[in-house]
């Protein structure tokens, strides 16, 4: 049986999109694996590309509230940002909770190459952080 993950953030618009992305490409046959935001916005493009350039299509995925998941049990809930670790909600069951808060690529403000390569590092950032998550996955 696969362990459930669910990942939050404050829009669900990147860091935690990426996350679900990751995760599910590098070991979806370990995690069943989801996403939520404290305030959700929309998937960003610059997030889609660059993980289009992994090999990993988060086209079709939006932006849900976390309230969306709730009365679900998770065995993980790992929140990507200070905000949504303040105000995640609590989970049924015994869920493990898992902090780590990365820069938010949608916050840069500076050319598209720029801006690119922020989300690229941050994507970057995550996955590694991802792999230690899930001991040493490939």
């Amino acid at each position: 049986m696969k362990a459930r993950v669910l990942i939050l953030c404050t829009g669900n618009s990147a860091r935690s999109q990426m996350a679900e992305g990751l995760l599910r490409h590098d070991a979806g046959d370990r995690f069943e694996v989801f996403s939520g935001g404290t305030r959700p916005s929309a998937v960003r493009p610059e997030a889609i590309a660059v993980m289009r350039e992994l090999g990993v299509d988060i086209g079709g995925h939006r932006s849900k509230h976390v309230d969306t998941f709730a009365g679900q049990a998770f065995d993980y809930v790992l929140t990507v940002c200070d905000n949504a670790k303040e105000s995640c909600p609590v989970f049924p069951g015994e869920a493990t909770r898992i902090h780590r808060s990365f820069e938010d690529p949608a916050m840069f403000d500076g050319s598209e190459d720029e801006r690119m390569a922020v989300f690229r590092r941050v994507r970057d950032e995550i996955r590694e952080y991802l792999r230690t998550f899930g001991r040493g996955f490939d």
